[in-house]
């Protein structure tokens, strides 16, 4: 079970402050009323990464400030909110304030399933720079998709690139679905599906090693006096780095699991009610990225080739081989 984001351990005893700065901030933005979106957006570019290493996603950040813990508390088993004599990275009204913004009918939880997106991390990138797309809401709050610019805890994107959801998202389904209507397509899914999962296993894998070398280097500066302390550290981020990267490739990858296993009769009407992680499911399988280039004059709607382009997986090669992009 991952522990929770601003702490330590799984007591909610030690805070973990670097976190707990984000919690605050996101917290304060909530107050004032800003969307879920609007703070998963500003925590994605600010530099904030969740306890797994990935973006932040609106769901989670809004699982992370109703979480009682945050505030030192907890829920008895009649729902009501009791001290835990633990830490408080948020005061206690401000945790009942956003609480009692959390409604049934909440528009942001309203909108949720529109602002899913279909494009999986790692997949969509800028065709100027490379850098990856995020998710970005434009100023009339349409779904978008826009490389992210650079910032001193990610560097790299232009921030050139932007475009509407909408019309990228159906461009790329389109072409999808002429692939997978293709006979030969069809008969690799299930096999091509089996692979991913497969190295998405083998990532975990090569993460819990990881882990448990780390674990074990720990143990060995405790009791090893020769040990010096920027030696520690630097092993220490090494295996941080190991066990992020492929636990972030492992998610990635199991995104396959959602795809339906076998022939799918009317792929048209599946994928019209299909739900999303199953859509990205299908993505994750037949395409290793989805590159988008500036339109080619200010406010175009314009989606076509040359502004996207399609790199499909080769399965046939990759199956035999081994060899995959993730």
């Amino acid at each position: 079970m991952p522990r929770l984001y601003g702490f330590e351990d799984m007591a909610y005893r030690r805070v973990r402050e670097g976190e707990a700065e984000g919690i605050r901030a996101a917290a304060s933005r909530r107050l004032l009323q800003q969307s879920y979106n609007a703070i998963t957006e500003w925590m994605n570019e600010a530099g904030y990464r969740t306890t797994r290493g990935g973006l932040w996603r609106p769901d989670v950040v809004a699982n992370v400030l109703d979480h009682p813990a945050i505030a030192g508390l907890e829920e008895d088993e009649e729902g009501n909110l009791v001290e835990t004599g633990g830490p408080a990275i948020i005061p206690r009204e401000d945790f009942e304030a956003i609480r009692a913004m959390r409604r049934a009918r909440d528009p942001d939880k309203q909108r949720a399933e529109q602002r899913e997106y279909l494009i999986p991390g790692a997949t969509g990138v800028c065709g100027l720079c490379g850098g990856p797309l995020g998710s970005s809401p434009s100023n009339a709050g349409s779904r978008g998709y826009r490389c992210m610019p650079s910032t001193a805890q990610r560097p790299g994107g232009c921030g050139k690139v932007r475009i509407n959801a909408d019309l990228l998202e159906k461009y790329v389904a389109e072409h999808v679905l002429a692939e997978l209507a293709k006979p030969e397509v069809s008969t690799l899914m299930d096999r091509a599906r089996d692979e991913l999962l497969a190295r998405a296993a083998g990532l975990r894998k090569e993460a819990a090693s990881a882990r448990r070398r780390q674990k074990k280097l720990g143990e060995d500066y405790a009791r090893l006096p020769e040990m010096s302390l920027k030696a520690f550290k630097t092993a220490d981020n090494e295996f941080k780095q190991m066990i992020s990267e492929s636990d972030v490739k492992a998610r990635f990858l199991e995104q396959a699991k959602h795809v339906p296993v076998g022939a799918i009769p009317d792929l048209v009407r599946w994928w019209k009610h299909a739900p999303m992680k199953a859509k990205r499911g299908v993505m994750v399988l037949l395409l290793e990225q989805v590159a988008v280039y500036p339109a080619a004059s200010r406010g175009s709607r314009t989606v076509d080739a040359d502004r996207v382009a399609l790199k499909w997986r080769l399965w046939d090669v990759e199956v035999a081989t081994g060899e995959q992009s993730a």
